[in-house]
């Protein structure tokens, strides 16, 4: 079972899932692997950082590109106090936006608190559902998790794992905990799957100019795996007037595999501005 109740606090934990296999269940390698990456990861200038894109494939494949995402946070740890979590259902299929009935995630790095209150301010949209099997094996909230733990200071998480939901579904959940510069907001999402390299490319390189011109009709089912959440992300910038940046833009072939098939992986930066202001 991925979720269980703890004897001691009588509180109910989500299990990793994916430790060991997407990233190291050890610690001390698991510290050793992200700040190796994030040592290597290029910070912009400026600290305006309202939310970010990063994908969710196993570290040795995105690792790199997630680390130049989560390096803008170093600025903010003591400021932001709150993540709002957003990825792609792999294995259940449902309507609209999932949260978990954990009290907190457990973590090769140590436990993460759930912003219940959170959960209880968008629990009254429709939108919103109890699905404790859409988290209990879904691998794209969870491999950023580290990350987190590495760059930020304590913090609570509000994980919502997205179905079928449209951008306007999406972009109300968003909006409604959107908060202050305690709030930070992450979309899960890799982009292009399983073309060749040279294919990639061009592909994700239009889900960019998409992504950077806030035009969410421009993502499609073969733009990105976790569309339904970017593009609710994207919608709701353009009313908020937020500026997005791409901060890395490689696939598998760049990083640990072969040319023939790749996956391609994005990183980027959403502010009230440009990064140098």
């Amino acid at each position: 079972m991925s979720f269980t109740v703890t004897d001691s606090h009588k509180m109910l934990a989500r299990q990793p899932a994916v430790a060991g296999l997407f990233y190291p269940a050890d610690p001390d390698e698991l510290h050793n692997m992200v700040q190796e990456m994030l040592h290597k990861a290029h910070q912009l200038p400026g600290h305006k950082v309202k939310a970010l894109i990063a994908p969710h494939a196993g570290y040795i494949y995105s690792g790199p590109i997630a680390a130049n995402a989560y390096i803008q946070l170093n600025p903010l740890k003591d400021k932001i106090k709150r993540v709002v979590l957003l990825g792609p259902s792999h294995r259940v299929a449902f309507n609209g936006l999932a949260c978990s009935s954990a009290d907190y995630f457990h973590m090769p790095l140590g436990d993460i608190p759930v912003d219940k209150e959170a959960i209880e301010q968008i629990s009254t949209l429709p939108q919103i559902q109890m699905l404790d099997r859409a988290h209990q094996e879904e691998h794209s909230l969870e491999v950023h998790l580290p990350f987190l733990q590495e760059v930020l200071n304590d913090f609570l998480l509000v994980p919502l794992v997205v179905g079928e939901a449209s951008p306007d579904e999406v972009a109300e959940v968003l909006d409604l905990l959107w908060g202050g510069d305690e709030t930070l907001i992450i979309i899960s999402s890799d982009l292009s799957h399983y073309h060749n390299y040279e294919t990639a490319q061009r592909m994700d390189n239009q889900t960019s100019y998409a992504i950077e011109s806030l035009r969410p009709q421009d993502i499609n089912y073969d733009s990105a795996c976790g569309r339904n959440p970017v593009n609710g992300l994207l919608s709701l910038a353009r009313k908020r007037h937020l500026h997005a940046t791409t901060i890395d833009l490689r696939n598998s072939g760049d990083t640990a595999g072969s040319r023939d098939q790749v996956v391609g992986y994005g990183a980027y930066l959403f502010n009230n501005g440009s990064i140098n202001d």
